[in-house]
């Protein structure tokens, strides 16, 4: 009753905001556009939208409709395109989903060694996903997630790759540079930078300063790395990132990095893949290159 191509108009006319752009995306005329949603309007004895003026209206089995299509569609458009890949001989894409931002750099380390191993496969990055990293997993919108916060299904596995040390960073001529650590209540009167991050998945926050009930002075967000140490390193504020990282920028940029609270703050960076996937030589073979990779 309702069919991929249903679902295929229902995101198009969402994703192109009308009836006509959508039918010339889809090299459909509108006529026959409307034909079909009439038809499945009729089949399931509800309507999908509703004009208002100009413009159309979700209801609620369109947009239910549509959230079905978002999931569905990819899936339909990986597995022809991986099809297409066997049929003509070749590997495909590896697609990674970042999670972790810091993480580009090590990330780099992986890719430049692992194109050159497997030179029919490309590989793509991405950040934003529609329904976070766990969903593009299960939605093959990726293949493989990188991120430090597993959340671990049925469908999925984890794999760690490298162990690393959260630590605040500070310029060098802060008072806690020479401090063997850092204490939660010393961030009091600082200004923090981060990555545009949820605070409820900032590390410095739920493991840090959280548990001592305390917050810095001013909370501030920085997307690339180098602005933010850069910011740091001229006084404007302190950071927390790994430990490898600081060390990577700290001979070109005068930044320290400082452990956090009497033990410090242990994590790890795993890789996500759908079990389903666990037999895919080049994919096995990132993840192995990964685990060697610092």
């Amino acid at each position: 009753m309702i069919e991929r191509s249903h679902l295929a108009i229902i995101r198009e006319v969402e994703k192109q905001g009308s009836l006509t752009a959508a039918s010339e995306a889809l090299c459909l005329s509108q006529s026959a556009l409307s034909h079909a949603i009439k038809k499945l309007e009729q089949q399931i004895n509800t309507p999908v939208w509703v004009k208002e003026g100009r413009n159309l209206r979700f209801t609620q089995a369109g947009n239910f409709l549509l959230s079905l299509a978002n999931r569905l569609l990819p899936q339909f458009e990986h597995a022809e395109q991986v099809m297409n890949h066997i049929a003509s001989g070749q590997r495909g894409t590896l697609r990674i989903g970042m999670e972790c931002h810091p993480c580009y750099q090590w990330l780099l380390k992986v890719v430049s060694p692992y194109l050159k191993q497997w030179p029919d496969v490309d590989v793509d990055v991405k950040q934003k996903f529609q329904f976070g990293g766990i969903g593009a997993l299960f939605g093959y919108d990726i293949d493989i997630l990188v991120t430090p916060d597993p959340l671990f299904k049925e469908e999925l596995t984890f794999e760690p790759v490298f162990d690393y040390e959260q630590v605040l960073v500070v310029a060098r001529n802060h008072p806690l540079a020479q401090a063997q650590q850092a204490e939660p209540e010393q961030l009091r009167n600082e200004v923090l930078i981060t990555y545009p991050v949820e605070i409820e998945r900032l590390d410095v926050y739920n493991q840090f300063l959280l548990p001592a009930n305390c917050s810095p002075k001013q909370h501030k967000t920085i997307e690339t790395t180098d602005i933010m140490l850069q910011m740091v390193a001229a006084g404007r504020g302190v950071a927390a990132l790994p430990k490898w990282l600081v060390e990577e920028y700290a001979h070109k940029i005068p930044v320290a990095p400082v452990r956090l609270g009497d033990h410090g703050l242990a994590k790890q960076i795993f890789l996500g893949t759908r079990k389903s996937d666990k037999e895919i030589d080049y994919l096995k073979s990132f993840i192995d290159m990964a685990r060697v990779t610092k």
